[in-house]
């Protein structure tokens, strides 16, 4: 049995090995929409599968950057979350480096704050996969929503964008740009700009936005546009509402770093505690914790 595999040979029925985050990824690119290309580890895997680990890595280029992102089995559903409980890694250079993280990735299953949040919704142990993906060198980037994330409204797509990596939105660092759009017409009915005074560049370097670029909006009418396609296209093939994590590389090519069901909200609103984009996305829209 293979506990490695290429992450386009994956689809919906390798969760239980491969986890969600590689799954979904999987079904992804044999939709044809732009994914970052990687590989991915199963769970239950030991370190004699760092042996393929060599070779999948020679297959993405000359020593390219990758991300390394845990991938649960059972991570994510239409009823609950786990963005932000286990670790990712970016920017890892070189076959041993990736192992290493891979093992970070393994231990995080068993953190304090991941097994106090599994605790926390009633689950137990959990089987840990890994995906590795070729990282984008995003000139901008975010989250997006297939609804309205405050009040469920499927005719809409919420997108929250920033300058650089998706690190400064996803960790509550900026207050992003955010639109609200019609998934029908295309509309940018809501448009609120933010001030966005740090962004991460390659290396996950943090550093300072320039005042000229703080408030400037970071995507363009066009951008906007090419985004909501995305979302309707991802949403589409999954058939429900999706949290999708995109960036834009520097010559405006935009690509989904990874996707997952959109969560209850009503629960959200009752006053659940979260880390994590959702969150982020809903207070941006009006839709307040208690």
């Amino acid at each position: 049995m293979a506990y490695s595999s290429p992450l386009e040979t994956l689809r919906r029925g390798d969760e239980p090995r491969f986890g969600a985050k590689s799954a979904n990824l999987g079904e992804l690119l044999a939709a044809k929409i732009p994914v970052p290309p990687g590989f991915a580890i199963a769970a239950g895997a030991d370190e004699s599968v760092f042996s393929d680990i060599a070779g999948h890595y020679r297959q993405l280029g000359d020593d390219p950057p990758v991300a390394v992102r845990s991938s649960a089995v059972g991570e994510d559903s239409a009823e609950a979350t786990f963005a932000g409980q286990y670790e990712s890694y970016l920017w890892v250079h070189g076959a041993e480096a990736i192992c290493d993280a891979v093992r970070r990735c393994w231990a995080s299953a068993s953190s304090t704050r991941a097994s106090a949040y599994r605790e926390r919704l009633g689950g137990g142990a959990v089987e840990m996969g890994v995906t590795v993906q070729l990282m984008v060198d995003a000139a901008v980037a975010g989250v997006m929503f297939t609804c309205n994330p405050a009040s469920g409204d499927r005719s809409m797509v919420a997108i929250n964008a920033s300058w650089g990596l998706g690190l400064a939105v996803v960790g509550g660092e900026v207050n992003p740009d955010d639109y609200l759009v019609s998934k029908v017409t295309g509309e940018i009915l809501r448009e609120q700009r933010g001030s966005k005074a740090i962004e991460y560049i390659a290396g996950a370097v943090r550093r300072d936005v320039p005042p000229d670029r703080r408030d400037a909006p970071c995507l363009t009418p066009e951008q906007i546009a090419e985004l909501v396609d995305l979302a309707r296209r991802v949403e589409r093939h999954f058939g429900g509402p999706q949290d999708i994590e995109w960036a834009l590389d520097g010559e405006g090519n935009p690509f989904v770093l990874q996707t997952r069901p959109v969560t209850g909200l009503k629960k959200r609103e009752r006053g659940t505690v979260a880390t994590d984009a959702m969150s982020l996305v809903m207070k941006q829209f009006g839709a307040n914790a208690k």
